[in-house]
This record gives structure tokens, sequence and C-alpha cells, in this order.
């Protein structure tokens, strides 16, 4: 009689889910053996309950179902259930996407009535069974549990389809089986026993593909993309572990997959739709979709889980904790729970976990047991949860990405065809996908990989780079590797996996899991990690503690803010990403196919699933007394995660071609086409030079609070929220950069990198930034910081030779200059002076500046109110390494601050003995700046600005000149030689025309070689349209003059005089500036080796005490700068931001007076034999300035101010002494100084000329009628055609000749006419007041040896002015008293 206890087992599963069946049919055609079923519909709404998932069954339908019992054999012969052809097809629900009108639709209660009696059926067949006296109860339980044990499912193709929009993905199994196996998972009839309470599975799946397809508004596909996956075939073992042989439920559940070979393909068309997957499979993971209307919310237990599940998706954070405590009631609540409520996908796949490995809901009714059992054993998974472990593994992955073309076939009637060209592919080896869980307050993922790379293929945008006629090698085509071999590694990725031999499960012992938090963390390191994987590993980690002993948490309570159950649950969310040592090559064809990448994924309209709620505060906030209030600092739940990247190295190549003005503007948001194809062939450019970026390790902090939508107005309700409070109400993120450097590196023909020269050497530095969550709920609170960042550089040095810098120029330009030839025709000079050969000695060594900055510290901060920041520079020092002959260097300071220039201005500094700088010397620049947010409405606060800079000692030595005049020999390398233009293919000729068309006007032919500038001009008419490059001919000069008139020089200043004042009239300054002492010598002043490094001062007097023969300099001492504005009180410059001013600026123009000191001002030389002669003597002045502004009545729409400026200048006594040795020393340094800036000029123009024609070539017509016929049609209101040469007509002042002298000449009416424009009147008036100046002027008196005479002139009471105003201009000056004595020196006596 076994036909009566398992019939009703297998048919109550098959009339729960098939529609339409007889069960006495179904009961007889059991009970004979086998059973043929064909062509049954499935109960569509049970599904959807049983799933839980927001998706609707558009169509579900088996086309045959087989079941076969070999009752004879039953013991020891599997129960073999075949379907053959299986196809369900789903959609989103309405409700998600239009108006949630399936969340409480009738298909789900009736779906949960017919579940009811479904499930009840079996109970009353069994109740009407008779019981067999000869079969004992036990006997019973146990053949019923070997025949469950050892069911084999068989399904022949399964097909799965999803449709969403215009995206149709389906899946295709050709066949999968699932069996029971023994210990070496082979098929086997096995059953748990006393000794080996163990169950073991193997799921097997062949010839699975996975399609995407894009269908047109009427649902039809008009034509088929590459499969995503085709004919990919995988394993699964199941391994259950029990307790004893009476357990209800595994105690241990192992699910691992394993797939050897996975080659997913990609075509642009199918990218955005892939990614909308991707979203779609995040948003569910989230529990973001799937939510309520707004009049449907009844229980405010899901309204409570509905606002946890739709905290905001942008954060890359799981949602299983948000999830957690909602579901924390565990199994008991899901059939209290409303089955269409959102919830994440952890829980949900949780709740599964019964019904995957559980027969027992109908076993222990068949032996006579209480019918309520399915209570009591819900309540027993309540006791102990299993444990629960899914893993996913990889041997290889491969991803290809395709472009598409569409083909249109010879007949118009034929289908389109597609035709996919692969241009990028990623490798993956050794990927690993394991989760563990225990219950819902356990969860820990982890993923990790063993190495990883990216090659290009084929060509892209035209450009055949990697063709198979190029012969280039596999290592040029990979631009990305990550990691290591797995021929290398090994099978670390299968760790304690159920496909490694050494895995417990595969030795016949018992797992052990770590379950703890405190020892999952010191088991499971970053060091661990990358031991076992090597190119990335990332560990999720969740735990929940119950620190009340209650164990659980109603949810209702806990977002509503009450601090009693805050405290009851303590959860922690860590998750921490190591991603090891990578290598990335950003070169043209890498770039090229990132970003069309991107650009392709952008390309679609799809609206986002879950769109962000608005910041809308409860106004019925509930306040919480301090007790809450303490119970709320104990414990507040965060998400924290940390990002590593280690030993990672970037290069950024010279761009080979340069199309990314196609890319860039559909990535920036402009709509523009990017299906552009370029038809020039190829070539590629060695010597390659590059930049090479090398860094240590980077690491990222990032830190948000779990329920910020709960935290945050319950906080910002607090009159006094603690600081403690204050931080768990923003998001934190902080950046350490270790070990960055950088430097110069060539690809060679055999395609390696030569050894770096360093431009960058090794530095570290560290960015933290908070941002306020929810800032709505604090627009009460102006003194809470929004945003707040913090940045500090401890040392940073840069150091280049002239010739690193041209090269960096030159990769500069070949990536900003777009379609530019001239730029990637690097020297091979340039080359080899950089890059020089191991063993190989340049001939002529170039010097090499350095500069460093050092303890920079900068701080931000935004209010409601106002936007600051402040920051501290520490020292900033520039020095020159000069080549000597013995092959060492020379250090010849250049720039030093902070340096103690006090004294600097008199020459008394050179007799005494100098301190070396101090450790402790002040920084070198602090400064302070407050804004207000909105400049027009500053009624609190004002613009304030504070800064101290300290003195700088300044050296222009002439080794500056040698390293700034370096010009490379034009010299191309033989391979641009050999092919001067395909070497870097060219944009398309329309892209030329495009340029030249928006260069009329201004620079027409600046894209044109220059031979084409004389033939154009020669020949002017030969041009016929617009579009066309025209002759630079005079019409030109007048057509711009015409334009300009408009904007005269005074109106234009007076426009830069209103936008001063906008910055300034509210502005509250304080500025001090400290002496900067420049010294300027005839000849390199090397640093002794005595001197520290740097001192310019010590430098410079070590060369006048100790050498005979000093170079002549000379000093400018520049003056003491102290500004500070009118009513304002000192401050220290650096202050804690924000902060208060005691009288801040509220009116336009209360700042004014500003008050300005100079002080100290000397000019002297310093000549051989310790000699030193004063040129300004050291003087100083005190001015004012005062600015008034008043508007005046607008006559247009725009309101004009009349500005009046004042300011007066009361100098200090001035005395000038002049010398021959200083005219020879000044007029040498002139010469020189002269010399450097013509050859840079003339390297200027060289450079401009190769790139842009000479602008007047040939004759030039001088009528501007004639040359512009065919140009541009003639302005009739500006030129007659009529008219002569040179006549111009009403209204027009320029001459045609463009070197008239009247060509830029206006009339006085125009002059009358613009008084008082559309800027403006502005009114100037300065003074000066001087009391005396002395100039004394010495000579050799040529007649007596030995003597000298001197000529002194003397003015006294100085005094000058200018007024200037809109009509008339006044210059006053005034001088008491002037004359002029002479004097001849006696022989070892004075004047």
């Amino acid at each position: 009689m076994l036909e009566s206890y398992v019939t009703p087992i297998l048919m109550s599963y098959v009339n729960r889910y098939i529609k339409n069946l007889k069960p006495s049919d179904l009961q007889l055609s059991l009970w004979g053996g086998d059973v043929v079923l064909s062509k049954l519909e499935l109960k569509l709404d049970v599904l959807e309950q049983e799933l839980k998932l927001p998706f609707t069954f558009l169509s579900g339908h088996i086309h045959e179902l087989r079941i076969h019992v070999p009752w004879t054999k039953l013991g020891s012969e599997p129960v073999v259930i075949t379907i053959n052809t299986m196809e369900c097809i789903l959609k989103l629900k309405d409700g998600i996407q239009d108006d949630h009108e399936s969340c409480g639709s009738n298909s789900t209660n009736r779906s949960t009535t017919e579940n009811t009696k479904s499930s009840i059926k079996p109970r009353r067949i069994q109740q009407a069974a008779p019981t067999d006296p000869d079969l004992p109860p036990g006997y019973v339980q146990s053949l019923i549990r070997r025949v469950v044990n050892n069911v084999n499912i068989v399904i022949n193709n399964l097909i799965l389809k999803y449709v969403e929009d215009d995206i149709v993905l389906s899946v295709n199994i050709t066949s999968a089986e699932c069996y029971t196996v023994g210990e070496l998972w082979d098929r086997a009839f096995m059953d748990i026993s006393a000794t080996d309470l163990v169950l073991r599975k193997v799921i097997n799946f062949s010839d699975c593909t996975v399609c995407l397809d894009k269908r047109n508004a009427s649902g039809k596909i008009e034509f088929y993309q590459d499969p995503l996956l085709y004919k990919c075939s995988f394993r699964t073992r199941l391994h259950f572990t029990y307790d004893n042989l009476n357990s209800k439920m595994p105690s241990v559940i192992k699910i691992h997959t394993l797939v050897e070979s996975l080659k997913l393909s990609i075509t642009d068309q199918q990218l955005p739709m892939f990614i909308r997957i991707m979203q779609l499979g995040i948003a569910l993971y989230y529990g973001e979709i799937g939510n309520f209307k707004e009049g449907e919310i009844e229980d405010p237990t899901c309204y409570n889980k509905d606002m946890l599940g739709n905290i905001a998706g942008s954060e890359d954070e799981t949602r299983v904790d948000i999830q957690y405590p909602a579901q924390y009631k565990v199994q008991e609540l899901y059939s209290q729970q409303d089955e269409e409520q959102p919830q994440g996908w952890v829980s949900w796949a949780w709740s599964f976990v019964p019904a995957i490995v559980s027969y027992d809901d109908g076993e222990e009714d068949f032996v006579g047991n209480d019918p309520a059992s399915t209570t009591h054993q819900q309540k027993a998974q309540t006791l102990k949860d299993p444990i629960v472990s899914i893993g996913f593994y990889c041997t290889k992955a491969t991803v290809t990405f395709k472009l598409t073309e569409v083909q249109a076939e010879s007949s118009y009637y034929s289908p389109q065809k597609v035709k996919s060209k692969e241009v990028l592919c990623w490798e993956q080896e050794g990927t690993t996908v394991e989760a563990l869980m225990m219950g819902e307050p356990f969860f820990d993922c982890q993923i990790g990989f063993v190495g990883c790379r990216a090659l290009c293929l084929k060509g892209i945008m035209g450009v055949k780079d990697f063709e198979e006629n190029m012969n280039r090698s596999e290592t040029e085509a990979c631009f990305f590797i990550c990691g290591e071999n797995l021929n290398t590694k090994g099978f670390t990725y299968l760790t304690n996996s159920l496909f490694d031999y050494r895995s417990p499960e595969n030795n016949g012992t018992r797992a052990e899991f770590i379950l703890d938090s405190t020892h999952h963390k010191e088991t499971y390191t970053e060091i661990a990690g990358m031991q076992r994987f090597g190119a990335f590993y990332m560990d999720y980690l969740y735990t929940m503690e119950s620190t009340s002993g209650k164990g659980s948490t109603n949810q209702q309570d806990f977002s509503s803010g009450k601090s009693e159950d805050l405290g009851t649950v303590q959860e922690k969310s860590t998750k921490s990403l190591v991603i090891g040592p990578l290598d990335f090559r950003l070169d043209s064809s890498a770039v090229h196919r990132i970003l069309k990448m991107i650009v392709c994924a952008l390309e679609h309209e799809y609206e986002p699933y879950s769109r962000l709620k608005s910041d809308i505060k409860d106004e019925n906030e509930a306040i919480l007394n301090p007790e809450e209030v303490a119970f709320l600092e104990e414990y507040i739940p965060t998400r924290h995660t940390s990002v590593t990247l280690l030993k990672c190295t970037c290069t950024i190549s010279m761009a080979e071609f340069n199309l990314l003005d196609h890319l860039l503007p559909v990535i920036m948001g402009e709509k523009n086409s990017s299906n552009f194809t370029n038809t020039t062939n190829f070539q590629s450019l060695r010597p390659l030079p590059s930049i090479q970026i090398l860094v240590d390790k980077i690491n990222l902090e990032h830190s948000v609070p779990m329920y910020a939508e709960q935290l945050v107005p319950v906080v910002s309700s607090l009159t006094q929220p603690s600081d403690n409070l204050l931080h768990y109400c923003y998001v934190h993120c902080c950046l350490k950069i270790f070990g960055f450097q950088a430097g110069l590196t060539s690809l060679d023909c055999s395609g390696s990198y030569c050894l770096p020269v360093p431009i960058i050497p090794s530095f570290s530095t560290a960015l933290y930034g908070k941002l306020l969550k929810l800032p709505t709920c604090w627009t009460k609170r102006s003194q809470i910081a929004i945003t707040e960042g913090i940045f500090e550089l401890p040392n940073l040095t840069i150091q280049a030779t002239r010739a690193q810098t041209l090269l960096l120029q030159a990769i500069y330009q070949s990536w900003s200059h777009i379609g530019n030839v001239s730029s990637s025709a690097v020297n091979e000079v340039l080359i080899n002076e950089i890059f020089l050969s191991i063993g190989v000695k340049s001939k002529n060594p170039l010097p090499t500046l350095e500069g460093s900055i050092q303890n920079v510290e900068l701080k931000y901060c935004s209010t409601s109110l106002v936007k600051c920041a402040s920051g501290t520079v520490g020292s900033i020092k520039i020095c020159a390494k000069a080549p000597v002959d013995s092959g060492k260097e020379k250090l010849i300071p250049l720039l030093q601050g902070p340096s103690d220039t006090k004294d600097l201005h008199s020459t008394k500094w050179l007799r005494e003995s100098r301190k070396p700088e101090s450790l402790l010397a002040p920084d070198l620049m602090a400064f302070t700046i407050q804004v207000p947010q909105y400049i027009d409405y500053c009624h609190n606060s004002s613009v304030v600005l504070l800064c101290s800079v300290q003195g700088l000692a300044v050296n222009i030595d002439p080794i500056l000149y040698t390293w700034l005049i370096y010009q490379p020999q034009k010299r191309t390398s033989r391979h641009m030689q050999q092919q001067p233009v395909v070497a870097v293919p060219l944009v398309m000729p329309v892209c030329r025309r495009k340029e030249d068309e928006v260069s009329i006007g201004s620079a027409p032919l600046a894209k044109q070689q220059s031979y084409q500038a004389s033939e154009y001009a020669s020949s002017p008419l030969k041009t016929k349209t617009v579009t066309e490059s025209r002759p630079l001919s005079v019409p030109v000069k007048p057509v711009l003059n015409i334009s300009e008139r408009c904007r005269s020089p005074e109106e234009r200043m007076k426009e830069f005089i209103g936008i001063v004042w906008n910055a300034v009239k509210h502005l509250t300054l304080q500025l001090e500036v400290q002496s900067c002492c420049v010294f300027i010598p005839n000849e390199s002043l090397p640093s002794p080796s005595t001197i520290v490094c740097g001192d310019i001062p010590g430098t410079v007097r070590s060369w006048y005490h100790g050498q005979t023969s000093m170079p002549g300099t000379l000093v400018l001492c520049l003056p003491q700068i102290k500004i500070i504005s009118a009513g304002h009180k000192y401050m220290e410059p650096l202050q804690e931001i924000p902060f208060v001013i005691p009288r801040p600026i509220l009116e336009e123009g209360d700042a004014f007076p500003w008050t300005i000191s100079l002080h100290h001002f000397s000019i002297y030389t310093l000549l051989g034999k310790q000699v030193t002669l004063c040129l300004v003597e050291p003087m100083g002045c005190t001015s004012t300035l005062a600015v008034t502004s008043q508007k005046l009545l607008a006559t247009g729409p725009d309101t004009r101010h009349s500005f009046v400026v004042c300011l007066h200048v009361d100098l200090e006594s001035l005395e000038i002494k002049c010398s021959n040795p200083q005219v020879q020393l000044f007029c040498e340094l002139t010469d020189t100084m002269n010399k450097v800036w013509s050859k840079i000029h003339r390297r200027g123009n060289l450079n401009l000329s190769s790139s842009s024609p000479e602008t007047m070539a040939g004759p030039v017509p001088t009528s501007p009628v004639r040359s512009s016929i065919g140009t541009a049609p003639p302005d009739t209101s500006t030129y007659s055609p009529s008219a002569d040469i040179g006549t111009t007509t009403e209204g027009d002042s320029i001459q045609a000749g463009e070197d008239s002298p009247f060509s830029d000449s206006v009339t006085l009416e125009q002059t009358t006419s613009n008084i008082g424009g559309t800027s403006g009147r502005v009114s100037l008036w300065m003074q000066w007041v001087l009391p005396k100046i002395t100039i004394k002027l010495f000579a050799p008196d040529p007649e007596n040896k030995g003597t000298e005479v001197c000529m002194v002139s003397e003015l006294e009471d100085l005094s000058a002015s200018i007024d200037v105003q809109d009509v008339y201009t006044k210059v006053k000056c005034k001088i008491e008293s002037f004359n002029i004595d002479h004097y001849r020196s006696r022989q070892l006596q004075n004047f």
C-alpha cells in the first residue's frame, strides 16, 4: 500500500502548479507507474505568489510532463520527473512602471485561497487512505524520505523570456537534470544514515543560451543580435548536512556552481539594454521597486519598510542590511505579511530555503502528526537557522564588445542583416562569488578573481589599428592587466568549495564556519584575500546583534526613531574591496574604445526605475526626551566601505590618432551623432613617448548612516545635538594616496618601455570630505556645515629639463588639439636627449629645474549662508641642477620661501652673521576667505579675505636663461621622414572644412599649410562661396573695427572697473606681504656645499665674502605691503571656519577707504671685492584708496553706476645713486635679457608659422570692394559699390589702407555720444606727495686718476595730481625747489 502514501505527495505538487487536472485520473495513471501529460497550462497566479517578485507571467505552459514511478523498486531506483519544453514569458508588473495597479489585485487573493485549498487536498486524500498495520510508521517515514531524497528531475528545452519596453531577454537551456550522488559525486541511490548525515545532489545544465534583442513598437524583432551567451554548460553541486535522522531541516546547506568557460558577447545596441537589465537587478536587490501607491498604505509596518527600501539607490551598498530589520521575526512572519510588500533579494531568497530542502509539510501529516505542524516547524526554525553557503565559480570568463552595422540586401524586400565587429575584449580568470548566511542576522559575501586583462581588437571608428594585416603583437593590444595567471596561482579560487578535493565535505569531515564578526575580520583580511585571489577581492559583512536579549525588534518602532528599540539591535555593515597590482595603458586605441563604449551606453531613453524622493521633513516629528537621546547616542548603525588599490601603474601615451571631437560631445550631453568613420590608414608611431604614473597604494574610506531618513529628522529636531550625533548625520569620505610618482618613458619598436625618467618623485597626500544628509532638515541651523573638506600635502617635488617639458607639451597637445598633425612629429633629437641609452653620456647635458612645495593644508566649508576656505602653505623652493664637467651637479637656488628678508633692504646684512633658516619658521602663506552664498543677499556676513605672506628670496640666475632657450634641432625622426603625413591619420577632410567655416574673419587659414596663403592671396577671385577659405585681405580689418567701435578702450576699462567693484564692494580685506628680495647675478651663483640647500641670501653672502671673483649682482628689494580696509581690526590670518568678524560690511563701499602701506623698497648692486653700491636707498609710502559708486538712472534694462576713484599717496624721500660700474652691470643684464627674449620670441614665431600660415603674402589688394567680390556680400550700409578706392560713405571714418594713420580714428560726435555710455561714468583723482628727490651720479675724473666727480640733483616738495573725467583730463605738477651741485673728491678724502 505504498501507493497510498507516495501518490498524494506527487499529486500535491503537480496539482498545485498545473491547471485543470483531475485527481482521479492522475492517481490511476500514477498507480500504473507512468504518467504522460501533454499541453499543460501553469497556474500563473500561484507562481507569482510563490516567487514573491514584482513580475507577472504573461504565459506559461509545459509541452509534455512525464512521471515514472518504479513501484517495485521504490527503495533502489529513483522517481523520474521529466518536463519536455517548458516556456514562460514574464514582464514587470504594471503597477511598478505605471501606477502600481496590480499590487492589491484580486489575483493575489485568489491565488492565496487556491494555494490554501491545494495544500489541504493531500491531507484529505491521506485521511481517506487505509492504514496498513504491516507497515509501521517508522518504516513508512524512512521509505518516503528515501524516495524524496532520490527524485530525479529532468527538464528538456527550458525557455524563459522577459519583455520590457523594447527589450526582449530570452534564456534557453537545452537540458537540465537534477539527481542524487555519492561521496565521489557520481550518480547513486543514497539516503542519510546515522553514520553519514549528509545528502549530495548534482544539477547539470547543458547548452545555456541567453539572447538580448530589441523589438519595435509592434513587438516584432526586426533583426536578431548575437547571443549574449551561447551554448554554455555548467554544473551545480548541492550538499546538505543534518544534525540527526529526525531533523526537519539541514543544519548546513551548500550550493556551489562551477562554469569552466563563460563567453559573453555584447554589441553596441545590446549594451544599453544590458545595463537596463543590470539596473533592474540592482533595483530588485535594493528593494526599490514594487512599492505601494500612496492611498494603499494601510499597515504602518509596510510603510516604514517601504521607506527603508528606498534609501538612495545611488550608493553602492548592499541592501541586505536595510531589509533585515523588517524580516527579523523570521519565518513565522511570512504567513502574516502581505505577499506583495516590497522586500530585498536576500530576504526573498531566504524564504525559499525551507521549500528547497524540506518535504516535511506533507510527511508529518501522513504519519499522523499534529495538523498544525507547519507552525511548529517554523517555530523550530526560528530557534536555529541553518547555515547556507552559496558559491559561483568560473575558471575563465570572456566579455567581448562588438560594434554593429546594418547591411541592406540587394533586394528591397529582403530583410536587413547586421554585421558585427569585435573591438574590445575583457578576459578574467579564477572568478569566485561566495555568500554565507545563517538566518538573517549574519550575511557575508566574498567576490574575487585571480587575474584579468583587456585587449583591443580589429579597428575603431574607421582606424584599422589592430586588423589582422597590421601584424601587431598581443602585448600591444593588451592595455589593462591585473593580478596573476591561473597557471602560476593554481586553483586557489576553489578553496573550500565543493569542487575542491581538499575541502572538508570531500574528505568526510564537517566544515566549520566563522559566524562571528570579530573572528571573521581577523581571518579574512585584505592580505589573506589577495593571497587567495591576486587581482580583486571584496568582502561584504553584515551582522545584527541583539544587546537586550530579545532577539527581534519591531520595524515600526525602529524607523519611527524610538530610542529604546534603537538600542535593542546593533547592526554592522562593512565592505572592503582590494584591487591588486594593475597596469593600465591609455593610448589612442584604448581611449577611443572605452569612450565609444560609454557613448553606446548613453544612447537610450529609458526612464529610471526609482526616482529620488524629495527631502520633506515631517512636521509632526516626535521630540525625544533626554533618556531616549542617551540611548540613541550609545549606538547608531552605519555602513562602512573601504576600497584599496595596490601597486597601480598608469601609462598615458601620446595620441597616435585623435577623434575625440566625435565622442566627447555625446558624453557631455550634447546630442551629436557618433557614427563617424575615418578613412585614412593607420601607422603606429614609434618611438611612442608616454607619461608613466606609479602609485604604491590608494585607500578610500566611506561611511554613511544606515537609516539616515529616520535619524536626521530626529537629530535635527534636538535643540543642542551633540557632536557625536551630528557626526552620524554626515556621509564621510577619506582618500589617501601613498607613493605617487610620475615620469616620462618611451615605447620602442620592440614593444618594451625604456626606463622611466622621473618627473615627480614619490609623494603622498590625503583628502577628507563630509556631506550632510537631508540638508532640508537643517534650514533653521545656519551654523551647521553642509559640506566640509580637508586637503593635506606634506611634500610635492617636480623636476624637469626643458626638453622634458617640451615633450610633455607635445603629449598634451596630441590629445587637446584634435586633428593636429604637427604635434605628433616628435623630434628625434628630443627623444634621444631625454631617453639616453644605458652607458651613454649626453654631449651637452641640460640643466634641470626642481621645484618643491611643502606642508600644504587646505580646508573648505560651506553652510546655508556662507562658503569659506582657509589654508597654509609651508614653503616653496625652486632650484636648478646644472651639470659640471666632472660629472657632478652644482645646485643653484632660484626661489626660496619663506626667507628672512627683513634686513635685506640695506647692505648691513652682508657684514653680519646670518642665521640658518629655522625649522620652526612660520608658514610661507596663511589665508582665510569667506564669501556669502548669495552675494546680493549678505545681511549677516560679508566677503572677508585675510592673508599673510612671508618673505621670498628670488635668484634670477643665468642658468634659468639656459633652461628657457633650449631648442632641439629641426631633425625629425626617420620614421616621420619616411611617412610624414600617414604617421598619424588625419581627420576626415569634412572636419577641416568645418574648422575653416568657423575661422572666417579671424584666422581663416589657421589649419592650412603655409604655402596656401600666398596662393590664395595672389588670386583672390578663386574663392566662390563663403564657406571656403577666403583670402586674408583688407576687408577683414574694417569689419573688425566696425564691430569693435561699439566698445572703445574706455568702455572696456569702465566695464572692467564695474566687474572689480562688484567683487570688492562688500570686501573686508587684510593683506600682509613681507618683502620679496630679487637677486639678478651676471653669472651663476652655485650654492656652496657648506650652505643649507636653497638658502639664497646665504649663498650670496658666502660668495660675497669667500670668492674673489663674485659676479656682479643687482639686488631688487620689493617693499613690504600692508592693506587693510576701513574699520577693520587686525585678526589672525588663519581662522577656524566658518567665523564671524566684528564689523561686517553690509552696505556697498563701507570697506573703503583702504589704507595701503609700502615700506623698505630699495635697489643696490654687489660687485667683486666686497663692493656694495646703492642704487635706490630704502624708501616707502602710505596710500589711501577710496572708491564710491552711485547708481544712475537706467535708460535701458541694465542699471549703470557712476564710479569715483580717489588715490592719495604720501611718499618718503627718494635718493638715487648711480655710477659707471652700476650702469655697466645694468647694461649687461639688460642685454642678456633682451637676447633671451628675442630667442624665445623667435622660437614662438617659428612654432606659430609651422602650424599657421604667414599672415600677409603676395600683393594685397587695397580696395575693399574688389577684394570682397565673391567672398562675402558687401554691406551696403558701410561701403558703397560705386565709391572710389579709399573713400568711405556716410557714418564711416576708416580709410581703406590698413596702414593709414587714420585707420582707428573716431569723430568728435561719436566720442561725445559715448560719454557715460553703457558702462556708466568713471571719475579718477590721484595725488602724489614727495618731500624730496636726490639723484647722485658718480664717475671717475678723467683728468686726475684716483679721483671721482659727483653731480647731485635735489628736488624738494614735489606734488602731482591727475583728475580724469569723462569730458576732460587735468594734470597738475608742483616743485618747490630744484638745484644741481657738482663735487670732486680729493685723493684719500671724501667729497
